[in-house]
């Protein structure tokens, strides 16, 4: 009799697959996503790793950092020591040779302050690869010929991180300011590195091939219900060797490499702990619950089921059914040979190797804390919760603050101005390839009060 029910309740569950996508005319259907074993480790030693570890052993010297950036006075991080008077991107490290650096940490993405509080783990959104004097490798140069004349030791420090920053710097620029170049930065860095020693080479392994393409950085607290990283679900084997893939900045060779490896199951523990913040204002919860049951209808069959027994499906949805912007999963096939370098690289091999593994289409990811999480879609193209359930709402040209931010809690997601045009790089224009904002209009079909309950409920997720 038990099995009769299982029968019955997953042929239910493919029966309302069907329906669903039959509609949107595509053959395909979603491909679940295998488990992957993880390793486990120590919360609290994973976050102390993050918040002031050694996995960059190069950066810039800490005096001249103080020099061009000054010392911040917020310490949100509350660290001690030198770490007290650098803002929490960094991290003040000792290079091998004794020289204390200040390093980026991995809080430059995964991190941003939020109505004044920082939180951990959320996607930093007002992130900005588009300043090229920033990030300009004639900087590189010149510290580099400032360093070698001035102070050999902290030139000996400093050598690794300007290396990288001369080779990548002036290939990471986005168009508009809030979207990530991290797959670019992935790109470059692994092209100047032996795939099996991981040592520096000043000639490119493989080559480079395409143009930056653009993401949104998703939250941490998502990862424990996920089986692969990654937008497209291409990230797969053990988590931990993609955490410290930032290492590849100024990694010596593998032998540092696993010195971080045996430290960073601490750190996946630390974002496993995460959990989503919770929405800060009150909810209609009848209109909440009305949303709740359109969620269920609509909504849970790719992105789960929340509460007690919640439950997350792990899909990957095709192309031709999510329909949204193709050029980041393409992206993939268009350089089969960054595939091929990291698929026989150090990080593949073992007994916790990683591996990738391309798709035409994207993961559809949990929503947990979706409130805080705008802009949304895989590229941040589209301003609010109110939009993505409405395509004909999102606009092709739009700005935000950056400077003074402010959320929209009711429609939730960022307060915009809708332009008529492209101007600069704060604002976000839709009509650049990677950039696109279509796609997803599952929402569509509800009316405005449906949308409006539904918004309600994912307050809750």
């Amino acid at each position: 009799m038990k099995k009769i029910f299982v029968l019955l309740a997953l042929g239910g569950i493919c029966l309302a697959f069907t329906k669903v996508f039959t509609k949107s005319g595509a053959k395909e259907q979603p491909v679940p996503i295998p488990a992957s074993p993880q390793r486990t480790g120590n919360v609290e030693k994973g976050y102390e790793y993050l918040t002031t570890g050694d996995y960059l052993k190069s950066g810039i010297p800490y005096n001249y950092f103080l020099l061009g950036f000054g010392k911040s006075t917020s310490n949100l991080l509350k660290r001690e020591g030198e770490n007290a008077n650098i803002s929490q991107e960094y991290t003040a490290v000792k290079a091998p040779n004794g020289e204390t650096v200040v390093a980026p940490n991995c809080l430059q993405c995964h991190a941003q302050v939020f109505d004044n509080k920082l939180y951990i783990g959320l996607g930093n959104s007002m992130i900005d690869f588009t300043d090229r004097q920033k990030l300009n490798p004639r900087n590189a140069v010149m510290a580099e010929a400032i360093l070698k004349k001035g102070d050999p030791r902290k030139y000996e420090a400093a050598a690794p991180f300007l290396q990288a920053m001369k080779v990548i710097g002036g290939q990471l620029y986005t168009e508009v300011r809030g979207v990530n170049s991290a797959d670019r930065l992935a790109d470059l860095l692994v092209a100047h590195r032996d795939p099996a020693t991981l040592r520096w080479s000043e000639t490119p392994v493989i080559d480079v091939a395409g143009t930056v393409i653009p993401t949104d950085t998703p939250p941490w607290w998502l990862l424990k219900k996920k089986h692969a990283m990654f937008y497209n679900g291409f990230g797969r084997g053990d988590f931990g060797r993609f955490l410290m893939a930032s290492n590849l900045l100024t990694v010596s060779d593998s032998s540092e490499a696993r010195e971080v490896d045996s430290r960073i199951n601490d750190v996946l523990a630390y974002i496993y702990s995460l959990q989503a913040p919770k929405y800060p204002y009150p909810i209609n919860s009848t209109l909440a619950k009305q949303g709740g049951v359109l969620f269920v209808e609509h909504c849970s069959k790719c992105h789960g089921n929340y509460g007690g027994d919640g439950s997350y499906p792990n899909l990957l949805i095709p192309e031709p059914i999510v329909g949204t912007d193709s050029l980041l999963y393409k992206s993939n096939y268009q350089s089969p040979q960054f595939i091929e370098w990291f698929n026989k690289s150090w990080f593949a091999q073992g007994d916790h190797p990683a591996r990738l593994e391309p798709f035409d289409g994207y993961i559809a990811p949990p929503l947990d804390g979706i409130w805080i999480t705008a802009p949304y879609l895989h590229n941040g193209s589209v301003p609010s919760l109110e939009a993505l359930l409405n395509s004909k709402l999102r606009p092709a040209y739009w700005s935000r603050d950056f400077n003074n931010p402010q959320y929209d809690y009711a429609q939730v997601g960022w307060k915009y101005t809708r332009e008529a045009g492209p101007r600069g790089t704060e604002v976000y224009n839709t009509s650049l390839p990677g950039y696109g904002n279509y796609g997803h209009t599952f929402g569509d079909q509800l009316s405005d009060r449906e949308r409006k309950a539904l918004i309600e409920y994912l307050k809750t997720l």
